[in-house]
């Protein structure tokens, strides 16, 4: 009986650690594919919206993210808009869209989400021309017009942001300069402030999750399948590949570092970042701040469904915070 029982133990810890290995095989590939994007196919949908095979199916296999890109041209922003590369680290070309209305007006740099581009912030940028501003729309690393071909959800694109505003600060003239970001763009800004220390005159921020791995495990969840120790396994493995620590990529930590004004807006049903969560990062702020929610709203486009409060809410705080060239008369 004793041989027998050790037989079993050892097959149930031959069992254990095979388990083990693949669900780290898993991860591995999944932090791959979402971090790597693919030169074509059909991109993986929204998960939470397919069958139980679907699910399974992509758990196994990775999802499949394209190269994120547009056919919009830089006057379906504005007739005077122009294409302006920005020199990025490490030999990165940012390909930008730069809208001037003179050195009397605040520059907004607009900074987009995962997987998305510069003109999924199309709306937002003609909205803040009709306030009156200048705007420069962003291509991260690996998306739209920029080099590379990857992604790493605001850790490395911080080093884009900072790179955007600097130029702007040297080679624009503008009374002020504002950075807007969504989700992976929100995160990417804060983290730019905190470690590349830029100093923009304001902050408007969109959806920010608070740390990478509670996002991660959102994911899991939508899709109804258990975020531990998947999503533990996945930011491992993620920032394994790319060389960072996936667990200290959080946003609510970079927000102690932000002391210039900041607006922080956000949706009341998002299913990526809590509210608690936004509000975390949003407590954690030094500065001036403003906390606004969308009672309708997910993990998606405020403008698109609040138009008229996202408008009051980004005007009143541009207005707020815009400070006038020396030797321009303000009201």
């Amino acid at each position: 009986m004793k041989g027998k029982a050790k037989r079993w133990l050892g097959l149930g810890a031959l069992l254990v650690v095979a388990g083990f290995a693949g669900l780290n095989a898993l991860a591995f590939n999944h932090a791959q594919t979402m971090l790597h994007f693919s030169d074509g196919g059909p991109r993986t949908t929204t998960l939470e919206q397919h069958g139980l095979l679907a699910r399974l199916t992509v758990l196994l296999a990775g999802v499949n993210m394209p190269r994120p890109g547009s056919h919009r041209r830089p006057s379906d922003l504005a007739a005077d808009c122009r294409v302006l590369p920005v020199p990025g680290t490490s030999g990165i070309t940012l390909a930008s869209w730069y809208c001037n209305r003179g050195g009397e007006t605040p520059l907004v740099i607009l900074f987009h989400g995962y997987s998305a581009e510069k003109t999924s912030l199309l709306g937002e940028a003609m909205a803040f021309l009709d306030l009156g501003t200048s705007v420069m729309l962003v291509d991260f690393r690996g998306s739209g017009g920029s080099s590379e071909s990857y992604t790493t959800v605001g850790v490395h694109e911080a080093e884009d942001v900072a790179a955007a505003v600097r130029y702007a600060g040297r080679r624009l003239s503008h009374s002020s300069v504002f950075v807007f970001g969504r989700s992976m763009g929100a995160a990417a800004i804060l983290r730019a402030i905190h470690a590349h220390d830029i100093q923009p005159d304001g902050v408007i921020l969109e959806a920010v999750f608070d740390t990478l791995l509670n996002t991660v495990r959102h994911r899991f969840r939508a899709m109804q399948v258990p975020a531990f120790p998947s999503a533990e396994l996945l930011v491992f493995w993620g920032g394994w590949q790319w060389g960072f620590d996936g667990f200290a990529h959080n946003p609510s930590a970079y927000a102690a570092s932000v002391h210039c004004p900041t607006l922080l807006m956000h949706g009341e049903r998002d299913p990526r970042v809590c509210l608690t969560e936004a509000r975390r990062v949003f407590d954690a702020i030094a500065g001036t701040k403003e906390f606004v929610t969308f009672e309708r709203s997910g993990h998606e486009s405020y403008l698109s469904n609040h138009a008229s409060q996202w408008r009051n809410a980004v005007e009143r705080f541009i207005e707020r915070e815009s400070h006038p060239r020396p030797g321009t008369p303000s009201d």
